[in-house]
């Protein structure tokens, strides 16, 4: 028979065992507040200890509109998922880190918040993305703990490619290449940066707010 698909974070995590490394895998909701709590003590308890967090679900909707007209059931889901997902995951992740000595978080914002683009709802919960990381940066910085935010431009996720549709990849590509002057992102480079923030070589780095978005915050 043949064998069921592997979720996305059961791929990632037989990924990481084949490579050598040591994973595992929890369901997580980042919305409730319970789910989150239960992450972090499974993570301690596989793990011993918790140092480094990376906060990067989220994501904007297609229905995401101006503030005159956008459904309030937008604003709940986006500012839950977006903001409130990851307040909940440095909340229960800090007294651990701190438990260990120290740590390091990044947080995912968005070039939306930089630009004050017209999605309205997103741009608002990854601005308060931003204000949370330099506030933890500032509150935490004695107990060890570096936290800092990286902003990305457009990145060609499979969430992009599908909701832009067939064709998709080479639209995006094609409206934006003007105004990307390093081009579109891929996933690995977000994951390039976030490793070094989260890495000893980025120790001298907090309350940084890093865009990763191909120069078009500048250009």
């Amino acid at each position: 028979m043949p064998s069921c698909p592997l979720r996305p974070g059961q791929a990632t995590e037989r990924l990481v065992r084949d490579a050598g490394g040591s994973a595992v895998f929890v369901e997580t909701d980042v919305t409730d507040e319970a789910s989150v709590e239960r992450a972090v003590g499974a993570t301690v308890e596989r793990f011993g200890r918790l140092d480094l967090l990376h906060n990067c679900a989220g994501g904007s909707i297609a229905e995401d509109q101006p503030a005159t007209e956008v459904d309030m059931s937008v604003w709940d889901h986006t500012i839950s998922l977006d903001l409130k997902g990851t307040f909940l995951a440095c909340r229960y992740a800090l007294p651990r880190m701190i438990e260990a000595g120290g740590g390091a978080i990044v947080n995912m914002s968005s070039l939306a918040a930089l630009k004050g683009v017209p999605t309205h709802v997103y741009t608002a919960a990854k601005g308060g993305v931003i204000s949370l990381t330099r506030s933890l940066a500032s509150q935490y910085a004695q107990q060890n703990i570096r936290a800092n935010a990286i902003c990305p431009g457009f990145v060609l996720s499979d969430r992009i490619r599908g909701r832009f549709g067939q064709g998709g990849e080479e639209s995006i590509v094609g409206r934006t290449r003007s105004r990307y002057p390093f081009g579109v992102g891929e996933p690995v480079d977000i994951a390039n940066v976030a490793l070094f923030l989260l890495s000893d070589e980025a120790c001298m780095v907090t309350g940084a707010i890093l865009p990763a978005d191909g120069g078009m915050s500048i250009y």
